[in-house]
C-alpha cells in the first residue's frame, strides 16, 4: 500500500517545537503501520539553524515537494521578510497541482506571500491579528478558529492548533478511530472545543482621559451585582442620558451595555479560575440574573462554556463542590431567563 507523502518544510531560524509537531504526528505509527513518509526538506540553502541554537540536516531540498501529497510549512520566523522565491514558486507549483498545502501558525504566513490565500479564508496566532490583516487584506482571516480548512488549503493558529489540524489530516486520510489513536498514543485529546477566543487576552480598560467616566467604571464594577440604567447612571454623572452615552463611547469604544457584559464576563473568569463557586452563585456575584444569561453570553464570547473555562484554566475544586459544576453541563437553554439576563446586562 503506498502511504501519502508529507513534505516538512523547514527554513533557518526555524522553531524546534513547530517543526516537532507535525513530524511527531506524521511519523507516529498506528498498529505498527506506517501512515505517512516524511520527507524534510530544505527551504533555504545554507546551514539551518533554530532560534534556540538547534540545526538540521534536512535530506531533501525544494525538490521533494514536487512529488509529495502534503506540504507542510510549520512556522514562518519574522512576518515582515518575504520567503525565498524558489520556496514561493515550489508551493504554487504544487498547488497548481492540487496537493494539500498546510501553513501551521506563522507558516499562514508563507502561504499569503505566495499569493495562494487571496479571497480565501485562513487562520494564524491571534497576536498577529492585525499584522497579518495588514499585509494581506485580501485574506479572509478567521481570528477565532484552531483550524481552517479552504480547498486544499489548511492553516492553523499557534503551536497547540498545530497539533489539531494535523489530527485533522490524518482523520481525513485514516478515520476517526485511527486519529483517536494516535492521539491517546500522544497522550493529547483527538478533537478540542471552541476556538483561539478563549486563549486571546480581552482586557477591559481600566482607565480612560475622562474623569467622570473613570469614577462612573469604578462605581460600576464596585457593585456589578447590581442592576443599572442608564437614568440612574446619569444622574449619577450629573449629565443628560444622551450626554452620558455619548461620552462613554468616546471614552470606552463601547456603549454602557457592552461594558457592562464585558466587565460582568472577566470578572466571571476570574471567579471560575480561582474559586469552586457555582454557576449559578458566579452569576449573581457578576450580575448576570440568571446562570443561563451568564452561559449564554459566555458562550457568544469565547466559544466554550463556563463548565469548559472552568476544566481548562481553573484550579482544581474541592471535592464537596463537584456537584455544584455538573449544573453547568446542561445544555445551553433559550427562553424567558436568558432574555432576562441578557436585559439586566445591559441595563
Amino acid at each position: 500500500m503506498t502511504v501519502p507523502r508529507v513534505a516538512i518544510v523547514v527554513n533557518d531560524h526555524f522553531s524546534p517545537f513547530h517543526f516537532a509537531v507535525p513530524h511527531a504526528v506524521f511519523s507516529n505509527r498506528a498498529a505498527g503501520e506506517r501512515l505517512f513518509e516524511v520527507m524534510v526538506c530544505a527551504g533555504e540553502p545554507g546551514r539551518l539553524t533554530s532560534d534556540a541554537g538547534l540545526s538540521i540536516d534536512a535530506p531533501y531540498d525544494l525538490a521533494a515537494i514536487a512529488r509529495a501529497d502534503i506540504v507542510v510549512l510549520p512556522y514562518w520566523h519574522d512576518p515582515a521578510q518575504r520567503p525565498h522565491e524558489p520556496l514561493l514558486d515550489a508551493i504554487r507549483a504544487a498547488h497548481a497541482g492540487n496537493t494539500q498545502i498546510v501553513g501551521l501558525c506563522l507558516g499562514t504566513y508563507v502561504l499569503a506571500y505566495a499569493g495562494l490565500l487571496a479571497a480565501r479564508r485562513a487562520a494564524t496566532h491571534w497576536e498577529y491579528e492585525r499584522d497579518f490583516e495588514r499585509r494581506f487584506p485580501d485574506v479572509q482571516l478567521d481570528t477565532n478558529a484552531l483550524y481552517v480548512e479552504d480547498g486544499t488549503l489548511l492553516t492553523s493558529a499557534g503551536t497547540g492548533a498545530g497539533l489539531d489540524c494535523c489530527l485533522h489530516l490524518v482523520r481525513q486520510r485514516y478515520g476517526s478511530a485511527v486519529a483517536n489513536k494516535l492521539a491517546r498514543r500522544m497522550v493529547i485529546p483527538p478533537h478540542r472545543e471552541g476556538g483561539q477566543a478563549q486563549f486571546i487576552e480581552q482586557p477591559v480598560a481600566p482607565s480612560t482621559q475622562d474623569a467622570t467616566i473613570n469614577a462612573l467604571l469604578d462605581h460600576l464594577r464596585g457593585h456589578l451585582a447590581e442592576a443599572h440604567d442608564l437614568l440612574t447612571l446619569s444622574a449619577r454623572a450629573r449629565m443628560s442620558r444622551r450626554t452620558l452615552t455619548r461620552h462613554f463611547l468616546k471614552a470606552t469604544g463601547l456603549s454602557v451595555g457592552d461594558w457592562l457584559v464585558a466587565e460582568r464576563l472577566k470578572r466571571s473568569q476570574q471567579l471560575l479560575e480561582s474559586t469552586g463557586h457555582s454557576v449559578e452563585a458566579i452569576a449573581e456575584l457578576v450580575g448576570f440574573q440568571s446562570a443561563a444569561a451568564l452561559r449564554q453570553h459566555f458562550k457568544t464570547a469565547f466559544s466554550v462554556t463556563p463548565r469548559q473555562w472552568r476544566r481548562t484554566f481553573g484550579e482544581p475544586a474541592p471535592r464537596g463542590q463537584a456537584c455544584a459544576l455538573l449544573h453547568d453541563a446542561l445544555a445551553l437553554p433559550g427562553g424567558s431567563d436568558a432574555q432576562t439576563g441578557a436585559k439586566a446586562a445591559t441595563g
